[in-house]
Protein backbone atom coordinates (compact mmCIF):
# COMPACT_ATOMS: atom_id res chain seq x y z
CA UNK A 1 0.00 0.00 0.00
CA UNK A 2 1.89 3.18 -0.75
CA UNK A 3 1.99 5.89 1.92
CA UNK A 4 1.41 8.82 -0.32
CA UNK A 5 -1.88 9.65 -2.43
CA UNK A 6 -2.02 8.12 -6.02
CA UNK A 7 -3.43 10.51 -8.06
CA UNK A 8 -6.32 10.02 -10.73
CA UNK A 9 -6.44 11.33 -14.06
CA UNK A 10 -9.95 13.45 -12.67
CA UNK A 11 -7.47 15.06 -10.00
CA UNK A 12 -4.40 15.58 -12.98
CA UNK A 13 -6.27 17.69 -14.54
CA UNK A 14 -7.17 19.66 -12.29
CA UNK A 15 -3.74 20.79 -10.99
CA UNK A 16 -2.05 22.37 -14.64
CA UNK A 17 1.37 21.37 -13.43
CA UNK A 18 0.25 17.90 -12.91
CA UNK A 19 -1.35 18.19 -16.40
CA UNK A 20 1.27 19.14 -18.08
CA UNK A 21 3.78 16.53 -16.79
CA UNK A 22 1.64 13.85 -17.01
CA UNK A 23 0.51 15.23 -21.24
CA UNK A 24 4.22 15.11 -21.28
CA UNK A 25 4.72 11.64 -20.54
CA UNK A 26 1.97 10.23 -22.68
CA UNK A 27 3.63 12.42 -25.47
CA UNK A 28 6.66 11.14 -24.89
CA UNK A 29 5.97 7.50 -24.42
CA UNK A 30 3.35 7.46 -26.79
CA UNK A 31 0.68 5.81 -24.16
CA UNK A 32 -1.90 7.12 -22.39
CA UNK A 33 -0.82 4.97 -19.38
CA UNK A 34 1.07 6.98 -16.19
CA UNK A 35 2.10 4.37 -14.09
CA UNK A 36 2.05 4.81 -10.26
CA UNK A 37 5.22 5.95 -9.51
CA UNK A 38 4.64 9.32 -11.32
CA UNK A 39 0.85 9.44 -9.59
CA UNK A 40 2.28 9.41 -6.76
CA UNK A 41 4.66 12.31 -7.38
CA UNK A 42 2.07 14.36 -8.19
CA UNK A 43 1.57 15.32 -4.29
CA UNK A 44 4.79 17.29 -5.18
CA UNK A 45 4.46 18.93 -8.42
CA UNK A 46 7.81 20.29 -8.40
CA UNK A 47 9.26 17.58 -7.64
CA UNK A 48 7.10 15.64 -10.40
CA UNK A 49 8.19 18.17 -12.81
CA UNK A 50 11.96 18.07 -11.81
CA UNK A 51 12.28 14.27 -12.02
CA UNK A 52 10.39 13.70 -15.14
CA UNK A 53 12.77 16.32 -16.28
CA UNK A 54 15.59 14.17 -15.13
CA UNK A 55 14.56 11.03 -16.50
CA UNK A 56 13.60 12.17 -19.93
CA UNK A 57 16.52 13.69 -20.33
CA UNK A 58 19.11 10.76 -19.03
CA UNK A 59 16.94 8.07 -20.56
CA UNK A 60 16.45 9.97 -24.10
CA UNK A 61 18.75 9.31 -27.00
CA UNK A 62 22.47 9.81 -26.29
CA UNK A 63 25.52 7.81 -26.98
CA UNK A 64 23.60 4.62 -25.24
CA UNK A 65 21.46 2.70 -26.97
CA UNK A 66 17.70 2.23 -24.91
CA UNK A 67 18.25 -1.48 -23.61
CA UNK A 68 21.69 -0.53 -22.58
CA UNK A 69 19.98 2.57 -20.34
CA UNK A 70 17.24 -0.24 -19.27
CA UNK A 71 19.40 -2.77 -18.05
CA UNK A 72 21.63 0.05 -16.05
CA UNK A 73 18.71 0.78 -14.66
CA UNK A 74 17.61 -2.56 -13.50
CA UNK A 75 20.87 -3.70 -12.14
CA UNK A 76 20.65 -0.38 -9.78
CA UNK A 77 17.13 -0.97 -8.93
CA UNK A 78 18.09 -5.12 -8.05
CA UNK A 79 21.36 -3.35 -6.21
CA UNK A 80 18.97 -0.70 -3.61
CA UNK A 81 16.66 -3.44 -3.81
CA UNK A 82 13.57 -1.89 -5.52
CA UNK A 83 11.08 -4.27 -6.69
CA UNK A 84 8.78 -1.52 -8.48
CA UNK A 85 11.89 -0.44 -10.32
CA UNK A 86 12.62 -3.79 -11.34
CA UNK A 87 9.52 -4.69 -12.88
CA UNK A 88 9.04 -1.09 -14.63
CA UNK A 89 12.27 -1.32 -15.68
CA UNK A 90 12.48 -5.25 -17.06
CA UNK A 91 9.15 -4.15 -18.60
CA UNK A 92 10.46 -1.65 -20.61
CA UNK A 93 13.38 -3.20 -21.64
CA UNK A 94 11.43 -5.58 -22.99
CA UNK A 95 9.34 -3.18 -24.90
CA UNK A 96 12.93 -2.68 -26.46
CA UNK A 97 13.90 -5.89 -27.37
CA UNK A 98 15.02 -7.94 -24.52
CA UNK A 99 14.65 -10.99 -25.05
CA UNK A 100 13.86 -13.99 -22.10
CA UNK A 101 17.73 -15.26 -23.02
CA UNK A 102 19.37 -12.23 -22.58
CA UNK A 103 17.45 -11.07 -19.61
CA UNK A 104 18.40 -14.57 -17.88
CA UNK A 105 22.27 -14.26 -18.99
CA UNK A 106 21.94 -10.23 -17.91
CA UNK A 107 20.68 -11.76 -14.15
CA UNK A 108 23.13 -14.07 -14.06
CA UNK A 109 26.17 -10.63 -15.12
CA UNK A 110 24.24 -8.54 -12.36
CA UNK A 111 24.36 -11.82 -9.44
CA UNK A 112 27.96 -12.59 -10.71
CA UNK A 113 28.89 -8.89 -10.19
CA UNK A 114 27.08 -9.18 -6.59
CA UNK A 115 29.26 -12.08 -5.66
CA UNK A 116 32.36 -11.12 -6.57
CA UNK A 117 31.66 -7.80 -5.18
CA UNK A 118 30.95 -9.04 -1.56
CA UNK A 119 34.41 -10.77 -2.08
CA UNK A 120 36.36 -8.64 -3.06
CA UNK A 121 35.35 -6.18 -0.37
CA UNK A 122 35.05 -8.49 2.46
CA UNK A 123 38.80 -9.26 1.83
CA UNK A 124 39.16 -5.44 1.47
CA UNK A 125 41.71 -6.20 -1.77
CA UNK A 126 43.51 -3.37 -3.11
CA UNK A 127 43.28 -1.90 -6.34
CA UNK A 128 45.92 -3.05 -9.32
CA UNK A 129 47.73 0.21 -10.57
CA UNK A 130 47.10 -1.36 -13.96
CA UNK A 131 42.89 -0.76 -13.26
CA UNK A 132 43.02 2.51 -11.40
CA UNK A 133 41.41 4.79 -14.17
CA UNK A 134 42.10 8.85 -14.02
CA UNK A 135 45.20 8.52 -12.24
CA UNK A 136 48.36 9.26 -14.01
Amino acid sequence: MATVKLWSDAEAEADPRVRAVFADIRATRGSDFINNFWRGLANDPGLLERTWTSLKTVMGPGSLDPLTKELVYIAVSIANGCPYCIHSHTAAAGAKGLTPEQHGEFLAVVGMANQTNALVNGMQIPVDAAFKVGES
